[in-house]
């Protein structure tokens, strides 16, 4: 069984790219197959070399009973609700995690495709960094696919953001889209689900580029679902009331905590001032920081990023998030909600690493975008500038 699973597992990502073959050109094509066997790579990496939590995930659901997975299904979120999913593939099919690795990066690629498509969708122009082009070189980080292969939370929540921008390309017929990124990010991880209709929902009240009528319908929608979620976000959180202070002490409480797991990763953010703590979840590890191969790796793409966010900086950002497609607005402020909230909470470079990975793609479309902007700018200026003729 688990031979047959991982040959279908496979079969459905290269099946999911041929799917798409009358929309993209066969160049395309090929990119994003050779972008499913460089996730395959990472997805064996990540089963032989990484596991903690998607081992235990999938050895519990071996466990429990029907009761409990009915339960973890109707009225649990989180670990519980991952236990409700790994439960028929691990329990009732017999599937090793091995199996259940390569499923899950299969659903990982399927989502990288899909941030693919939305940037060949929204980004007209293509630039260069050193001589390469950056689409889809950006693509090919390897944070990127990682951690969306593990066979846990992280992945669906990746999956989510993916299918979520998909779908508001063209709301009205991809409404399916929607409505499941946002109730399996909500039974994972709550608050991920409130900063996807937030942050989106605030994209489409800031967009000039869909009617009034729209712009009204969808944030009025976007922020009703975030009011409903909210109650289930305090919750999970364990925090009582929406106060100041108990956000706070939570935050306090959260970052002590992570701080302490995984030696040699850990920081005390405590002190940090706020610029630093959102310095510290987009762009650490550093070279300061390393502590072995993987963190050196990190480095290097973190250190490219920074690099390109230094670039983005110097392209009026603001005018450039204006004229940005509502698609991409809304995952930039998904960005800021997520990296406002983890990086006051989370003291450890290999949790921040996980955990900015589903915020990731947004980052990187729009530096696709803004580099974007400013080349159509820049032709648009040289077009309509008239040589000056010699009196």
């Amino acid at each position: 069984m688990d031979i047959i699973v991982v040959f279908l597992s496979v079969a459905l990502g290269f099946l999911f790219i041929q799917s798409f073959k009358n929309k993209l050109e066969a160049n395309h094509l090929t990119t994003l197959r050779k972008l499913f066997l460089y996730h395959i790579f990472f997805g064996l990496y990540n089963y032989f070399y990484l596991g903690s939590d998607p081992i235990r995930y999938w050895a519990l659901a071996k466990n429990i009973s029907f009761q409990e997975f009915v339960s973890y299904c109707t009225e649990k979120s989180g670990t519980y609700f991952m236990l409700a999913i790994d439960y028929y593939p691990s329990q009732i099919l017999g599937l090793s995690y091995f199996t259940g690795t390569m499923m899950y990066t299969t659903i990982g690629f399927i989502a990288i495709a899909y941030f693919y498509i939305v940037a060949l969708e929204l980004v007209p122009y293509n630039s260069k960094f050193r001589g390469y082009d950056l689409f889809p070189l950006l693509f090919f980080l390897p944070n990127l696919h990682l951690w969306s292969c593990t066979a846990g939370k992280d992945t669906i929540s990746f999956f989510c953001g993916a299918i979520f921008c998909y779908g508001v390309l063209k709301p009205y017929s991809r409404i399916f889209f929607i409505i499941a990124a946002i109730a399996f990010s909500y039974a994972v991880r709550p608050h991920v689900a409130l900063f996807l209709v937030i942050g989106y929902g605030m994209g489409f009240a800031l967009s000039s580029k869909v009617t009034v009528f729209q712009r009204v319908i969808f944030a009025i929608v976007f922020i009703a679902a975030a009011f409903v979620i909210l109650p289930s976000v305090m919750e999970y959180a364990k925090i009582e009331e929406t106060s100041l202070e108990s956000f706070n002490e939570f935050s306090s409480e959260k970052a002590g905590l992570l701080s302490r797991s995984t030696v040699g990763s850990r920081i005390d953010i405590s002190s940090y001032p706020l610029p630093l703590k959102l310095f510290t979840f987009l762009y650490r590890p550093l070279f300061f920081d390393i502590n072995g191969v993987p963190a050196l790796a990190a480095s290097i793409e973190n250190l490219f990023l920074l690099v390109l966010t230094i670039r983005v900086f110097k392209n009026k950002p603001i005018e450039t998030f204006r004229k940005a497609p509502v698609a991409i607005k809304g995952m930039i402020l998904y960005l800021i909600i997520g990296t406002f909230a983890f990086s006051q909470t989370l003291g450890n470079l290999g949790i921040i690493i996980r955990m900015r990975n589903m915020f990731l793609p947004g980052l990187l479309i729009f530096f696709l975008w803004s580099f974007s902007y400013a080349k159509g700018k820049r032709m648009k200026n040289s077009n309509n500038t008239k040589p000056v003729l010699p009196t």
